[in-house]
């Protein structure tokens, strides 16, 4: 058995292109990054509160980040003057403030140890997605689902003090892991992965389904079961209820964790009806380019998704977009985070790496440069001009 493990890693390595084919996957993440900080210096300078690039990798949910990461999760609730319930540290789960709370043990100011963390998870992530696309696909479709999920239009937040680029590196690899079956490795990224996100837990039910095909496979061949993709997916399927459970030790109330989140940030599960709204009244009314932009962009993905599964894609990793979109689409909260939150899907970029891995090699980067061009432009745009959290 261990034997098979390792010629299938030298074999995916060997197709993945080597030292130069990973190597070619972490430059086109890198001019991705540098393309989108430059763009940040120049819109920024335009801008009546000018900012210093660094400064706005440092907004929003960052602080949140680093307050955990400094001075630890409450013990309760949190109220303003009036009384009524506020969000709080709770919210955010573990794993990316403690590797900020680490890089500070080793003399590292939290701030920067936080944009480190983020921009070496982004490395990771291009790494862990060009050995996705070429296990389920082939080399070509490494490179263009690196550069293609790089340059989304939400793809800033890679760059940023957020923890995307660390659950994009985290669920990629798990996936990369559950598809090679080596499920030692499939099953520790699993659980980092629920540990990181609530989205952590479409994440696991993606390995649960991958441990099942496992363990179903080997039993008609040889009648027995398959222990180790069991024991993988427990451990992932843990993550979330964990993290949740423990919130709701910690403050004495079941349901804290969701209470906090729905106080902070309206963040509950209505079925849709909040997201169905906000497409209703912003295409019938047009109310600002921005949230026009954004409703084409949840249309495009839930078209994008219905492209993906007609395609037929690797089951573990459908079953995982399907569940991590009905999660986004299917709660209420603020609609200019959605695009953000649908980045690590992957399913919805499936049909585009597959049509440039096919494609003429002149036709497949002009198609991706142009929607870098787009995507990386927007990302900017949202955190300088643009006034609200991503």
């Amino acid at each position: 058995m261990t034997e098979t493990l390792v010629v299938q890693k030298e074999r995916l390595w060997d197709r993945a292109g080597a030292a130069r084919g990973v190597g070619t996957a972490i430059g086109i993440l890198a001019l991705t990054r540098l393309g989108q900080l430059l763009m940040i210096w120049w819109l920024g300078s335009a801008t009546a509160e000018p900012r210093s690039v660094w400064d706005r990798l440092l907004v929003w949910d960052a602080g949140w980040f680093l307050r955990v990461a400094v001075d630890g999760y409450p013990h309760g609730y949190t109220y303003d003057a009036n009384g009524v319930l506020q969000g709080n540290e709770l919210a955010f789960f573990p794993v990316y403030p403690i590797l900020i709370r680490f890089g500070a043990a080793i003399g590292l100011p939290a701030s920067t140890a936080a944009v480190l963390i983020a921009w070496a998870a982004s490395i990771g992530a291009a790494v862990a997605l060009h050995l996705l696309g070429t296990s389920l696909y082939d080399k070509r479709a490494g490179w263009a689902l690196v550069a293609i999920c790089c340059s989304a239009p939400a793809s800033v937040v890679l760059s940023m003090a957020y923890s995307e680029s660390i659950f994009l590196a985290l669920v990629a690899g798990m996936f990369v892991a559950a598809h090679r079956r080596v499920w030692w490795a499939a099953g520790l990224l699993g659980l980092l992965t629920a540990l990181s996100r609530p989205t952590g837990a479409a994440a696991a039910l993606g390995l649960a389904v991958a441990a099942l095909i496992a363990v179903w496979s080997l039993w008609r061949s040889e009648r027995r079961i398959a222990w180790p993709p069991i024991a993988a997916a427990a451990v992932a399927l843990a993550g979330v209820p964990l993290f949740i459970g423990w919130v709701a030790w910690r403050v004495g109330d079941l349901d804290a964790w969701f209470k906090i989140q729905t106080a902070g940030w309206g963040t509950t599960f209505d079925y849709g009806t909040s997201t169905w709204d906000f497409l209703n009244t912003t295409l019938r009314t047009g109310d600002g380019w921005v949230s026009i932009s954004i409703a084409i962009i949840l249309l495009a993905a839930l078209a994008a998704a219905g492209v993906a599964l007609a395609q037929k894609p690797w089951l573990p990793l459908a079953v995982y977009g399907v569940v991590a979109m009905i999660l986004v689409y299917g709660q209420a909260g603020f609609y200019h985070s959605k695009p953000r939150l649908l980045l690590p899907v992957l399913l919805t970029l499936l049909p585009a790496v597959v049509a440039a891995s096919k494609a003429r090699p002149r036709v497949a980067i002009l198609s991706i440069a142009a929607w870098a061009a787009f995507g990386l432009w927007y990302g900017a745009y949202l955190v300088t001009v643009w006034p609200y959290t991503l």
